[in-house]
């Protein structure tokens, strides 16, 4: 197995500099998601590692190798495309043997590699189809297959579930997990949907504007995010300004604690908190929890959970999230006390 690291990567085009000296470890064995906004630099950064874009600055490594130079069909990478890129007139067999061909595999050899591969993707029995019959979901495992086949050194995925609607995606997810550990293969995922690259990653890449925001493991990011985009983008977040004191920030009437290190008592400073760890009333407080008042705006009803929609004292924003098993807490127009614990009270860096 081949870990991919990039070392510097800047790419320009004209004026835009779309990478700006990123340098990433992508490990061996695993999935890695490369997330952001439209525009952030993803997949030219995927493209780079693949050798489909030549960088202006900065080495690519494939394990010890420096693969910066090293032409596309010479890097032996696996990719899937958006639109999986499927030849139609041809057979899902034909469609997979493909890469073997090219590569001078055929016969015996490259029936066994099919047939090791359709078994893994479970497609089994569907050699014969062409992708007009197969469902979205099954088009998706065929290009996954034909990216395997060849035994890839790195397997590249562009956001391989956007065409699919979100029951399928969220199938799919736990499909493309299962296989991306069966074959052990390392792979890189470009996505902008924050659920998919929690559920699938086992390391997350955030970038904006062509720099890598924050990087780590999908838990320590988005319950520790570093920056406020961080945060607002790999989920939804409350933020708190306010006067740091020697026990915590000063927010309207209250005073929030954290367990985090504070900046120089009297300067300024922002805090995050998670809507889902926001809670109303105080029948379950704890005495050391945050306490702050707000008044109920809306409540957006979402089925398993609903969203409630509030302000402060000062009229800022603050939003929960409140699972729909109880009675409801509250109702619109409603004075309320929210809680939550200092654990969960970010402090932002930017």
């Amino acid at each position: 197995m081949t870990g991919v690291e990039t070392a510097s990567i800047s790419k320009r085009y004209g004026p835009v500099r779309v990478l700006d000296r990123v340098s990433a470890s992508f490990k061996s064995g695993l999935l890695t998601s490369i997330l952001g906004p439209s525009g952030s630099g993803k997949t030219t950064l995927l493209r780079v590692i693949g050798g489909f874009i030549a960088p202006d600055e900065g080495e690519i490594r494939f394990g010890s190798e420096d693969v910066t130079s090293v032409p596309l069909w010479r890097r032996n990478v696996g990719m899937v495309f958006q639109s999986y890129a499927l030849f139609p007139h041809m057979t899902v067999r034909d469609n997979v043997v493909f890469g073997l061909n090219r590569r001078g595999i055929r016969g015996e050899a490259a029936r066994r590699e099919v047939a090791r591969v359709l078994e893994m993707v479970r497609l089994t029995g569907f050699e014969h189809r062409r992708p007009r019959e197969l469902s979205g979901g099954q088009q998706q495992r065929v290009a996954l297959a034909r990216a395997m086949v060849t035994k890839p050194r790195v397997l590249l995925l562009d956001e391989p579930l956007s065409a699919l609607d979100r029951r399928l995606r969220q199938e799919m997810q736990i499909e493309l997990r299962r296989i991306q550990r069966e074959s052990g293969l390392t792979t890189i995922l470009v996505t902008h949907d924050q659920e998919e690259a929690l559920a699938l990653s086992d390391s997350v890449v955030i970038l904006d504007r062509g720099r890598i925001v924050q990087e780590g493991q999908p838990a320590d990011i988005y319950e520790r995010p570093r920056t406020q985009f961080a945060a607002s983008f790999l989920g939804d977040a409350n933020f708190f300004t306010g006067r740091v004191t020697d026990g915590g920030i000063e927010v309207a009437d209250s005073l929030l604690r954290t367990s985090d290190s504070l900046p120089a008592a009297g300067t300024t400073a922002t805090v995050a908190v998670r809507p889902e760890k926001v809670r109303i009333g105080l029948a379950q407080a704890a005495d050391h929890d945050n306490r702050l008042q707000a008044t109920v705006r809306e409540i957006v009803y979402g089925g398993a959970v609903s969203t409630y929609l509030l302000a402060g004292l000062d009229g800022s924003p603050i939003k929960l999230q409140v699972q729909n098993r109880d009675a409801v807490p509250a109702a619109p127009g409603e004075r309320v006390t929210l809680h939550w614990s200092p654990t969960h009270t970010v402090v932002i860096q930017d």
